[in-house]
């Protein structure tokens, strides 16, 4: 019988979420700089699911979120330790077949094709040079404090904020993102995953990403619409080195039954966190070069 790894991963996900946690909050105050796994051999970051899968082998205690391949290893002069298990990671590539359906012979489509890779994490190997392993000292983020670069970061979105309104959320009526003050939050790091949060949910409006948001509690795409925007937040909250923070039980439960649903929804869910995350950063570069200018 043939292996389904999308129902490997989804299961792996539920399992941590029906034990109350999510692979994706962790104390990223505790590692400034070493918190978006990459790849050692080329110092491309790992994006998507893979991020998550990483992340969830932090547990293992690995110092630095550098992984390789066996190969990558073995061409930088180093090995992968006898004994040592890697972990999966998985490239989705477009395939390109004939359209049996269709009428023109010659009409194609494109079907994603998930190819499966095992890498290890540097702890794992030996002799690898200094460079591949070694990481840059990152000074952290004061807790309670706001903090200048992150705020740069969200008026570079350009997306209207306003803050001192009693709730947190995105409107898409209007197009804006709504806070509480700073001071009701119990600390910086609460305030800023939240802000994070909404301005996921904001991508998706139609004129940028223009995903669906028009949905009820406790639909499944709603469920699917409140994961993305929590990936969002957990990738940008990695980046910053500022600790995450889980929603409520209700949007737990809601995403166990989504995953349990669909298997792919994980996936698909990281895919369009990855491109909301990666939407927002552009967004705040390109306001710096602006300013530069």
């Amino acid at each position: 019988m043939k292996r389904d790894v999308y129902e490997d991963v989804s299961r792996r996900i539920v399992a941590e979420l029906e034990a109350g946690a999510a692979p994706w909050i962790k104390p990223w105050s505790a590692s400034p700089g070493a918190n978006t796994p990459c790849n050692a051999a080329t110092n491309r970051p790992y994006s998507g699911c893979n991020v998550v899968l990483l992340w969830m082998g932090r547990a293992a205690g690995y110092q630095t979120p550098r992984f390789l391949t066996f190969k990558q290893a073995l061409d930088l002069g180093g090995n992968v330790r006898k004994g040592e298990h890697g972990t999966k990671v998985y490239l989705v590539k477009q395939l390109q077949v004939r359209d049996k359906g269709a009428d023109d012979e010659t009409a194609t489509r494109l079907v994603p094709m998930l190819r499966e890779y095992t890498v290890f994490n540097v702890d794992q190997c030996e002799n690898l040079p200094a460079r591949v392993v070694t990481l840059g000292d990152v000074k952290p983020r004061n807790a309670d404090e706001r903090d200048a670069t992150i705020d740069e970061f969200l008026v570079g979105s350009g997306a209207t904020i306003r803050e001192g309104f009693g709730e947190a959320y995105y409107r898409p009526g209007d197009d804006s993102v709504s806070l509480p003050r700073f001071a009701a939050f119990k600390n910086a790091a609460h305030f800023y995953s939240t802000a994070f949060h909404e301005l996921g949910h904001w991508t998706g409006h139609k004129s940028r990403l223009a995903r669906d948001l028009r949905h009820r509690f406790g639909e499944r795409a709603y469920a699917a619409e409140e994961l993305v925007a929590e990936l969002c937040s957990a990738f940008l909250c990695a980046e910053f080195s500022i600790d995450g923070d889980l929603r409520h039980a209700g949007y737990i439960q809601n995403w166990i039954g989504l995953l349990k649903a669909d298997s792919r929804a994980f996936f698909t869910a990281c895919s369009k966190a990855q491109a909301a995350a990666d939407y927002l950063r552009g967004l705040a570069l390109s306001d710096r070069q602006s300013d530069a200018a």
